[in-house]
């Protein structure tokens, strides 16, 4: 899984960057690309194709949430998350929801990630951005009986 993920925090970036780092180690299919700003990320995704895209809210070249996760929206087919430490988050979302963004339905507040753990034990790292990805099942159709 290819991961854009948009942080501004410095210290956040480099426990990610360790966690990516020991899954990769681990042979944990994560490869996760790092973007401290908002255009540092439409960048990457003019270039690159990513599978999910998480994004704090609160960056320093984007003060209106929902116009944030509207450019990140409208320049590709992934799925996008919400991890943040912003109040906002959980309106913030739910409004994307309701516009029909392929977000995930439930922001994460940054503060209780756990990024020992992460580090640790890399599956646990591939084991949450699996959660922020929709169901297999709720893309396929469903099983025509047979008369």
């Amino acid at each position: 899984m290819k991961v854009l993920w948009v942080e501004d925090h410095e210290p956040v970036r480099d426990m990610l960057a360790i966690a990516a780092d020991k899954a990769a180690r681990s042979r944990v299919q994560v490869d996760l690309v790092m973007a401290p700003t908002l255009m540092a990320a439409e960048a990457r995704l003019r270039l690159e194709r990513f599978d999910l895209v998480v994004l704090d809210l609160g960056l320093p070249d984007s003060l209106d949430p929902d116009m944030t996760i509207a450019r990140v929206a409208n320049m590709g087919k992934y799925r996008i998350a919400v991890v943040s430490s912003m109040e906002s988050r959980d309106d913030v979302v739910a409004s994307a929801v309701r516009c029909g963004a392929n977000i995930h339905p439930e922001a994460v507040f940054k503060a209780n990630l756990p990024f020992n753990r992460f580090i640790q034990r890399p599956d646990s790292f591939e084991d949450f951005l699996m959660d922020l990805m929709p169901d297999a099942a709720a893309g396929q159709r469903p099983a025509v009986r047979a008369a």
